[in-house]
């Protein structure tokens, strides 16, 4: 008996001290992303684009001199995230957290990595709050609410008035927005740039996401004689709104989406290519863009329908890749994942706009936020996702005052 306890207590010296060395032969990592649930799809597509990172990372030598090994966890909302978190840093023992693409569940997953003192590197999540708590260790490569709703102000005046011929501020405008912190955080800076820009807001409207019917607030949009609809919203609600807004016979002069809801064809196909086309989509870097500003992007589409079988489904995937590639280059400047170094080494990255698969460049402020990186406009054109602006990035005009066929 007294054998059979030492033989087992030596083999679990073994195990640990087998742990602790694959550990320290490798760089450990969390995924946190949705991966079910209603935010699952731009989730897993997120995730993929982060996958790609680390493969192509871990073939060319890995970071550190080390191969990445990622822990990955699935988090559906802000409650899980913070549970996550916590699982990651204390049971996986993560030496820094990817992900996370929704703002719920960035915002309170860094709150626990910020304690804990791990770097939380966000490639997808918008609301601007997420980097502006005064937080040492959380980054961001994506751009934010406030971008998108400047944006979103930038085709009123450029592309959607002087198409119409008409005045910016005689247009009629209705910010709708889900009720969550993401389209809050939009529509309130969407409010803002169109009183700074002396639009003509009638509506602003919000609604939850898990909404099953829309119809009262489309009928209201409809007798206000709305020309102008700004909607931020996710994949189900964008669906719901156009099935609901062609059954109410509502037909405003534009609509400009706002992130994810508007920009996967799986929410086209589901809305029907001819409810969406010529509709407005502010959005990540999407496929139909000129690659002389975004040099690598052909590479990334290759490299994801070789791997998945299948096209990306949003540039969600190739902004999580872009993202993930650009603080591998910090941490591997930092040469340490000391997370004040890493520190250091972030906000020394200096990238040009122009010069990465998404067209963004990286210059990081003291709060962690990237400043070179800016949401595109595209346009549903014949069932198809195309830049339309800026010109640098465009592959097609844009058509004005065609919501529909």
């Amino acid at each position: 008996m007294k054998l059979k306890k030492i033989l087992g207590a030596m083999t679990l010296a073994l195990v640990g001290v087998t742990g602790i060395a694959s550990a320290q032969n490798t760089v450990r990592l969390g995924a946190l992303y949705p991966l079910s649930g209603g935010l699952a799809l731009l989730g897993d597509e997120s995730f993929r684009g982060f996958e790609l990172a680390v493969e192509k990372r871990n073939a060319e030598g890995g970071l550190l001199g080390k191969k990445i090994q990622v822990f990955k966890s699935d988090a559906v909302d802000a409650n899980q995230a913070v549970g996550s978190a916590r699982r990651l840093i204390s049971v996986d023992k993560v030496q820094a957290i990817f992900g996370s693409y929704a703002s719920p569940i960035s915002f309170a997953a860094t709150q626990v990595s910020e304690k804990e003192g791990v770097p939380y590197f966000e490639l997808g999540a918008i609301s601007d709050p997420i980097t502006e708590r005064g937080y040492e260790y959380v980054f961001r490569t994506n751009p934010t609410s406030r971008n998108f709703a400047d944006r979103t102000i930038d085709v009123i005046n450029e592309i959607i008035a002087p198409g119409l011929k008409v005045k910016p501020s005689d247009l009629r405008v209705a910010i709708v927005h889900e009720d969550a912190l993401y389209g809050t955080t939009v529509a309130k800076y969407q409010t803002e740039a169109a009183k700074k820009a002396g639009l003509n807001v009638v509506e602003v409207l919000p609604y939850s996401a898990k909404a099953v019917d829309l119809s009262s607030m489309i009928l209201r949009l409809k007798g206000s004689k709305v020309d102008v609809v700004l909607q931020t919203s996710y994949q189900n609600d964008t669906v719901l709104f156009f099935r609901q807004m062609k059954e109410a016979d509502f037909k405003p002069r534009a609509v400009i989406g706002a992130g994810g809801g508007y920009s996967t064809q799986d929410t086209v196909n589901a809305a029907g290519a001819n409810n969406m086309h010529g509709v407005f989509d502010i959005d990540f870097t999407q496929y139909l863009t000129n690659e002389a500003g975004a040099p690598g992007l052909g590479a990334f589409v290759k490299a994801y329908e070789a791997k998945y079988g299948t096209p990306p489904r949003s540039g969600h995937s190739l902004a999580n890749y872009t993202g993930a590639l650009i603080f591998f280059d910090a941490i591997q400047k930092a040469g340490t994942m000391d997370p004040e170094k890493i520190r250091t080494a972030v906000l020394a990255v200096d990238v040009p706009v122009g010069k990465t698969s998404t067209g963004w460049g990286a210059k990081f402020d003291k709060s962690g936020q990237n400043t070179r990186a800016l949401p595109s406009v595209m346009q549903w054109l014949d069932g198809k996702l195309t830049t339309v602006y800026p010109k640098e990035a465009a592959v097609a005009a844009p058509v004005v005052g065609q919501v529909g066929k």
